[in-house]
């Protein structure tokens, strides 16, 4: 439960825990990460690099009023900081920290909640309290991968190696990647305050951690040759994991952070109802986002089929093929 919602167990909603809508089919990983996804669905955009959240912008025209209507799409990107969002009537500015303004007709802010609550990014005029609300009372947790790199397998051929302990504190489990990958691969996931207290050590202390829970489950296991530590919690790009459901907290928080506000539109897994703290979750409403955003266009311009996306691949009809190897654990 602590993985699935990367956070303590005394933090979990009795009452809205198993409110998720999970997908119907099998589990399965995606061996060469969400690359290719994004790779192809990137084709043929405008994508400003370089910023703490990038910038993927593009324009529609409407020929009857011969003008451009253009787009923001903030995600989260490096170097840069977004530190200003000032949204006007007719336009969106939104500020780098090098002090160069980006401006456009509407803005799709998909910034990950933990940035949103640090209130790093300045939004001029502020926003609405409820939304203010949704961005404060929203919970937001902590899950971090330490991958360890073996010479050899040693473990049994099984999806998890869970660990168990005397306290909700201590359990965490592994994840057998050799299982979908072929790589002599085990990934440590600890959660919640655990999580954020191996955050505080040093990368070789954290890897040395995971490899001391392991010999709790299999105490002749070999030195990794390697590791690999994450550190969602206190990235300054992330400061968390993903949302999850809070005690006492009221449902309606999700739909409350989506809701536009004039013409900033959101998206992110924070924002879905159904499929809270997931890709599918973020991707449901990154495209429920364009299409509140596209409607705001049509309303603008009075015009409902005059509308032309001015993207390369916008007149192709043939599906673009994505290049993914799933591995069903």
């Amino acid at each position: 439960m602590e993985g699935w919602f990367a956070t303590d167990a005394d933090a979990i909603s009795l009452q809205c825990w198993d409110q998720e809508v999970l997908l119907p089919g099998g589990h399965g990983l995606m061996v060469r990460g969400y690359r290719p996804v994004i790779n192809t669905l990137a084709k043929g955009l405008d994508i400003r690099l370089g910023h703490r959240y990038a910038y993927l912008c593009f324009s529609s025209k409407c020929y009857e009023h011969g003008s451009t209507f253009r787009l923001l799409v903030l995600i989260q990107a490096l170097l840069l900081r977004v530190v200003e969002i000032v949204r006007h009537w007719n336009r969106v500015e939104v500020t780098v920290s090098n002090g160069k303004t980006f401006v456009a007709d509407a803005a799709v802010i998909t910034v990950p909640l933990g940035v949103l609550k640090s209130n790093t990014i300045k939004f001029e005029p502020r926003l609405p309290e409820w939304k203010e609300e949704a961005i404060r009372e929203l919970s937001v947790g902590v899950e971090n991968k330490i991958v360890l790199h073996f010479s050899e397998v040693f473990w049994p051929n099984v999806e998890f190696l869970g660990v168990v302990s005397s306290t909700t504190y201590g359990c965490s489990y592994f994840l057998n990647l050799h299982k979908a990958t072929g790589h002599a691969v085990l990934v440590y996931m600890p959660a919640g305050r655990l999580a954020c207290d191996i955050e505080k050590m040093s990368d070789e202390a954290a890897a040395q951690f995971a490899f001391s829970q392991l010999k709790k489950i299999l105490p002749n296991a070999a030195e990794p040759l390697n590791y690999l530590v994450s550190h969602w919690g206190s990235d300054e790009n992330t400061l968390g994991s993903y949302t999850f459901d809070g005690v006492g907290k009221p449902r309606d928080l999700y739909e409350k952070l989506r809701i536009p506000v004039d013409n900033l539109f959101f998206a992110g897994e924070a924002t879905s109802v159904q499929y809270t703290g997931t890709v599918h979750g973020a991707f449901s409403t990154g495209e429920m986002a364009a299409e509140e955003c596209r409607m705001r266009v049509l309303e603008k311009f009075r015009e409902l089929d005059m509308l032309e996306m001015c993207h390369p691949m916008a007149e192709q009809t043939a599906t673009v093929s994505v290049p993914l190897l799933i591995s069903r654990l």
